[in-house]
């Protein structure tokens, strides 16, 4: 006797986004990620890389009008609750996703793919001015250090000048930043991010706690640094378990707390995958708290 269908109705969330060729970052990481919080990750692919562990080879931009055609697949059918971006890769494509997101009304997590681990700038002039537009759309904005650097023009060395930075893209008009220190003290044994939330968060809620001055909040998360160069991919899992999180409803301040506490498992669980460091474990993301 056949069995009866018993579907579920998990809350969606998409992820707009290149391809990781090697499995470790990208859409591939933050697919990972939002299963792993119970939500239906979809995807509209920016780019394709041909990578692995060891770094990237070739990247290939999607033409802008497919990321449209994408975009509008997905709107058109799915109750999305809220979004990430990562590698957006040219400037027309990061221009036709700052006018996708103006008409989207869920929240908008922005990880500004600009800087590779090497310190190589990724996107050209043009694209990174036309970062701006994006960063006004979002909920929340989650640069590294090295990133930030690149938003704001000034140099990132220190948590107050993460604090800064933070202020800085709250004023040019995201909701909250939240500004990663895993770049900053290497040989430190903490890392120390770095939360700016503006005064009403994507729902309008109040933000309490922290160190208020000019109605900004400032939360800073300190957690033990994991000895290992194998983080590929973790800001692709870390803005997707946000946007998962927000996708069900959850405050801004604590899922981003509860995210960033789980990096340190994801990080010291990483696949150790491939003939190069490795990759961090978004599976191990506690979905449940």
């Amino acid at each position: 006797m056949p069995h009866e269908r018993d579907p579920v109705t998990p809350t969606v969330a998409l992820t707009i986004a290149g391809s990781d060729a090697g499995g470790g970052a990208g859409i591939q990481a933050d697919l990972k990620a939002m299963t792993a919080h119970g939500v239906f990750g979809t995807a509209v692919v920016t780019a394709a890389t041909a990578q692995n562990t060891r770094g990237v080879e070739d990247v290939h931009a999607v033409p802008a009008d497919h990321v449209v055609s994408q975009y509008d697949a997905v709107i058109e059918d799915f109750d999305v609750g809220a979004v990430k971006t990562g590698m957006l890769a040219t400037a027309e494509i990061v221009e036709t996703a700052a006018g996708l997101l103006a008409r989207c009304s869920a929240p908008v997590v922005v990880d500004p793919v600009m800087v590779a681990a090497t310190g190589d700038r990724l996107l050209s002039p043009a694209a990174e001015d036309a970062y701006e537009e994006v960063i006004e759309r979002a909920a929340l904005v989650t640069p590294n250090a090295d990133e930030a650097a690149v938003l704001v023009d000034e140099p990132i060395e220190t948590p107050a000048d993460a604090e800064a930075a933070g202020r800085e893209l709250v004023a040019r008009g995201a909701g909250a930043a939240l500004v990663k220190g895993g770049h900053l003290d290497e040989d430190g044994e903490a890392v120390v991010d770095t939360l700016v939330i503006g005064e009403v968060n994507e729902g309008g809620a109040k933000q309490t706690g922290g160190d208020r001055s000019d109605d900004q909040t400032v939360v800073r998360f300190e957690n033990p640094r994991v000895a290992t160069d194998a983080t590929h991919g973790s800001g692709c899992a870390l803005s997707s378990a946000i946007a998962a999180r927000l996708a069900r409803g959850g405050p801004l301040r604590e899922a981003v707390a509860a995210a960033v506490e789980d990096m340190g498992p994801a990080i010291r669980r990483g696949y150790d995958v491939g003939d190069g460091p490795g990759a961090v474990n978004p599976t191990t993301f506690d979905g449940d708290r």
